[in-house]
């Protein structure tokens, strides 16, 4: 289901496995970022008219309810099938894409999951 030399893949796991304690898995056939918990994932679909749609080259990431409504309001993201109800955000990759965003909002996922021990580290405290 994805590409391991994709260069969209390549920016989106330099960016989950350089946060503390972060490793990658496959899950449901997509690179999946985690540490105790998952935190983001390369790829996702939607589905529409009972027809899944895929989003190959995108990042999902969850948000907190605020951030996520602010985006969903933007064309390049989208409510992930199965995880979009339980607060996960799908934003497509492409040319354009902020990079600096795209790392804010898989350290956003990561402070989400991570516990409080490795987002001290993250902030440049002790474990």
């Amino acid at each position: 289901m994805f590409d391991d030399a994709d260069p969209l893949l390549g920016r989106v796991r330099a960016f989950a496995l350089a946060l503390p304690g972060a490793a990658e898995k496959i899950s449901h056939g997509h690179p999946a970022f985690y540490t105790t918990r998952v935190f983001a994932y390369y790829g996702g679909s939607v589905k529409v008219d009972g027809v899944y749609q895929r989003h190959e080259h995108s990042v999902l990431v969850l948000l907190d309810p605020g951030e996520r409504a602010a985006l969903l309001g933007e064309a390049r993201c989208y409510l992930p099938a199965y995880l979009g109800a339980s607060g996960w955000l799908g934003v497509d990759l492409g040319d354009d894409t902020c990079w600096d965003e795209i790392g804010e909002l898989i350290e956003t996922g990561y402070r989400r999951t991570a516990g409080k021990r490795r987002v001290a580290l993250l902030d440049g405290g002790r474990a």
